[in-house]
């Protein structure tokens, strides 16, 4: 399983050039895509304070993207909350990356993102 920060699941449903090449081919080549369920809290908040514009209203937009292949909804459990309180080293304070990063070490899984502070973290397989 390969599991997508919130922008990349965004990127990747647009088809967005952002999203490099190694994270496209991860994609691709993966079984199963984990969504963790902050990203739909996420995108919604985006949308809100408008720094997110999408072509249709953002619950439906979620609905939509939640349909794709092979993906599926990791839910926000009670050991991924716990979890993201007590990451190893030095990891920052923003809890939805927090949240993110504690699924994809209950799942075993890498993560694809772009996000420097996750990618410099040495606990996690991240792919960009």
């Amino acid at each position: 399983m390969m599991i997508l920060d919130t922008h990349a699941w965004i990127w990747w449903i647009s088809e967005s050039e952002k999203l490099s090449q190694k994270a496209q081919n991860s994609i691709q080549t993966s079984n199963f895509i984990g969504i963790p369920a902050i990203s739909c809290w996420e995108i919604a908040m985006l949308v809100s304070k408008q720094r997110l514009e999408l072509s249709m209203d953002v619950q439906a937009w979620i609905n939509l993207a939640l349909q794709r292949p092979r993906l599926k909804l990791l839910p926000l459990t009670p050991e991924i909350a716990v979890l993201s309180t007590r990451l190893p080293g030095n990891f920052h304070g923003d809890p939805a990356d927090r949240l993110i990063v504690a699924t994809s070490l209950v799942y075993d899984a890498s993560l694809i993102s772009k996000d420097e502070k996750i990618r410099i973290w040495p606990y996690l397989d991240v792919i960009w």
